[in-house]
């Protein structure tokens, strides 16, 4: 078995056979009346595992109840905890000597989401992640790449949610190369687009697939580097990939749209547009979202989401835009089983991609106002600046 399939177990499998159950589920877009049902009995034991840990979620629970969304299961307790709140609190529901991991959510400053994960969790969040490449096929334990991550160098004390992740990533195909867009100093990170540029150069001769991974706005900067020095475009191997991460916050004025974006990595590397997708997640929520073929960021099935109003959080109809609300009985650590995002989204059925997928996807259309909390998408925006 591929070790990042392998089972694992929840801290307490006598207080939570559904979350279990749920979570050893191996086919990520499954629906159906059983897979609903089994949903809601997860969450319920998640809940009553967090206000048996937790006096701050315990008092939650004891609030009036929230209005159910329907997409999330008319019975299902979901009491709304807005992302901010990690970025202020740190509230666990286990003991600190059984934290497994410590992620941040922003930059050198600025408030950060401090986010806490024991063995289970962190471990259940990355099986998710992998059954996802799995069902993609781009699982290739045999077949080494070339790797270019617009991520954060790695660092003693680099703790950011986005760096963790893209080095994961990794592991699903063994790396022949590495390079890092986000360069550590030693006191702070700065963006090697010439390091870039050398390296798809570079890899485009030597034959390997590469996978790019991380933060959109790096790829079109450099593409962009390349179009403005006379590079022309490079044809990369067979079986590349691209998989993103993270947005353009901070640099909404240098955003294109997604097709054109697509179209212009296709052009300039030689990408086809079904090998280029995006994904959606944070270290408050730590499910995997990732696109499919048509571009759709589908609910697997280990999670469920919401659109709320941005003014009474009540919940809206398909199509409509409010706050995205992401719901999944995963987390044992800290009680974020059920995050309000601070992003505008859409919900939509899943019958309105085209793809085979069946489960509800959603579409992002920006932050919802305007704050000084800066996501790692911000923080690694700044670093773009004064270099166009």
């Amino acid at each position: 078995m591929n070790p990042h399939l392998a089972p694992v177990e929840v801290p307490d499998p006598a207080a939570l056979p559904a979350v279990q159950r749920l979570c050893d589920l191996t086919a990520p877009y499954t629906t159906g009346p059983e897979t609903d049902a089994l949903f809601a009995a997860a969450m319920a034991e998640t809940n009553s595992w967090h206000a048996e840990r937790s006096p701050f979620f315990r008092s939650l629970l004891a609030d009036p109840p929230e209005t159910p969304a329907p997409t999330v299961g008319a019975r299902t307790r979901t009491p709304l905890l807005h992302a901010t709140f990690f970025k202020r609190h740190e509230v666990l529901s286990v003991p600190r000597e059984e934290v497994f991991l410590h992620l941040t959510s922003s930059g050198t400053t600025g408030q950060k989401s401090q986010m806490f994960y024991d063995r289970w969790t962190i471990r259940a969040a990355q099986r998710m992640v992998a059954r996802i490449f799995d069902h993609y096929g781009w699982i290739t334990p045999d077949r080494p790449v070339n790797y270019l991550l617009y991520s954060y160098e790695p660092a003693p004390d680099v703790r950011l949610g986005t760096s963790f992740t893209d080095n994961y990533l990794c592991d699903f195909a063994p790396a022949r190369h590495i390079t890092h867009a986000l360069r550590h100093t030693g006191s702070g990170h700065e963006f090697d687009v010439h390091g870039c540029i050398a390296a798809l150069r570079r890899y485009a001769d030597e034959g390997l697939p590469v996978r790019i991974l991380g933060f959109p706005a790096f790829l079109h900067f450099t593409l962009e580097r390349m179009r403005a020095t006379g590079i022309p475009p490079l044809r990369l191997p067979e079986g590349s990939l691209i998989v993103l991460g993270g947005g353009w916050k901070g640099h909404a004025d240098r955003q294109i749209g997604k097709e054109d974006f697509y179209d212009q990595v296709t052009e300039q590397l030689g990408i086809p547009g079904e090998r280029i997708r995006d994904t959606y997640g944070s270290v408050e929520h730590c499910v995997p979202y990732v696109e499919c073929a048509h571009h759709r960021l589908h609910v697997p099935v280990w999670s469920r989401a919401a659109v709320r109003d941005t003014r009474t959080l009540q919940p809206l109809p398909y199509g409509a835009r409010g706050f995205l609300h992401l719901v999944s009985p995963y987390i044992t650590s800290v009680p974020a089983q059920s995050v309000v995002m601070g992003d505008l989204a859409s919900l939509h059925p899943g019958e309105e991609c085209g793809c085979p997928l069946a489960t509800p996807w959603f579409t992002i259309h920006g932050r919802a106002g305007v704050s000084r909390n800066r996501s790692c998408a911000v923080a690694a925006a700044e670093l773009l600046k004064g270099m166009s």
